[in-house]
């Protein structure tokens, strides 16, 4: 599975996924600082990567705009408020172990929402 983290979350996070073998990029990383939520979402759709973000209400919103578009998109997975932004570990680990049950990509229009801190993925 390949990640684009939202700006919202530190590029820290796709740099330690990279180093364990992930695909990931964040937006700062990628050019696309200061975009707005949907060209954030176009960006991670044309690169295959699903979106990972801390804005549930706004993506939710834009994965059913883009479903009644019959625009797809990879996927979008939603980070708990519960896993510290000042501990990218945490997230890192949600975000392998989440990868390891979806090895190539989530299905179109998916939303994941991680779990808090202490239950993982």
């Amino acid at each position: 599975m390949r990640f684009y983290l939202d700006e919202d979350l530190s590029p820290k996070v796709a740099a330690i996924l990279r180093r364990m073998g992930c695909q990931a990029a964040s937006t700062q990383e990628s050019g696309n600082r200061g975009a707005d939520d949907e060209a954030q979402l176009v960006y991670a759709a044309q690169t295959c990567a699903a979106l990972v973000t801390r804005n549930r209400d706004d993506f939710i919103a834009l994965t059913a705009k883009f479903f009644d578009e019959g625009r797809a998109h990879a996927g979008v997975i939603v980070v708990p408020y519960s896993i510290p932004a000042h501990e990218p570990a945490i997230l890192v680990k949600s975000l392998a172990k989440l990868s390891l049950s979806f090895p190539q990509r989530l299905p179109q229009y998916t939303i994941v929402f991680l779990r808090s801190r202490r239950s993982g993925y």
